[in-house]
């Protein structure tokens, strides 16, 4: 009698097994799902900086514009895992507000990150820094 051959191996199981099927309604409050068989929890840490900065010899919302948008572009361009944007003060021409996130593994790095955003943006000389403020989050919060 010949020796049966052995079974074919089972196919990886993708992510979508968290996922809710099709069908599903969404609820009113967010339902917390077990992890998929055999997943890794990993802490991820979200970090945010706020930079309030007033700009220098400034007349219009135009030249505004061409102060900020090189600026989010250097720290875009320094810091990839960052995301950047002018968030606040949209209709002042000689104040502009722009936000930075990090999302890290590690609380360290996040917040190393976020400084050296800072000093990047502290650095330039046709902006003065009037206040940075950082936050951290974690999957407790």
């Amino acid at each position: 009698m010949a020796a049966a051959a052995p079974a074919p191996p089972r196919p990886l199981r993708s992510r979508s097994c968290c996922r809710p099927s099709r069908g599903a309604r969404p609820t009113a409050a967010p339902v917390l799902r077990a992890a998929c068989p055999g997943a890794t929890f990993v802490a991820v840490y979200i970090a945010a900086l706020t930079l309030d900065v007033r700009l220098g010899d400034v007349r219009s919302l135009k030249q505004k514009r061409s102060v900020v948008r090189p600026l989010v572009a250097e720290l875009r361009r320094r810091y990839p895992g960052a995301s950047v944007a002018e968030t606040g003060h949209l209709d002042l021409h000689r104040r502009a507000e722009i936000g930075v996130a990090v999302v890290s593994a590690t609380a360290g790095h996040a917040a190393e990150v976020l400084t050296e955003c800072e000093r990047t943006v502290a650095g330039h000389p046709e902006v003065e820094l009037l206040s940075a403020r950082q936050r951290l989050f974690s999957e407790e919060e």
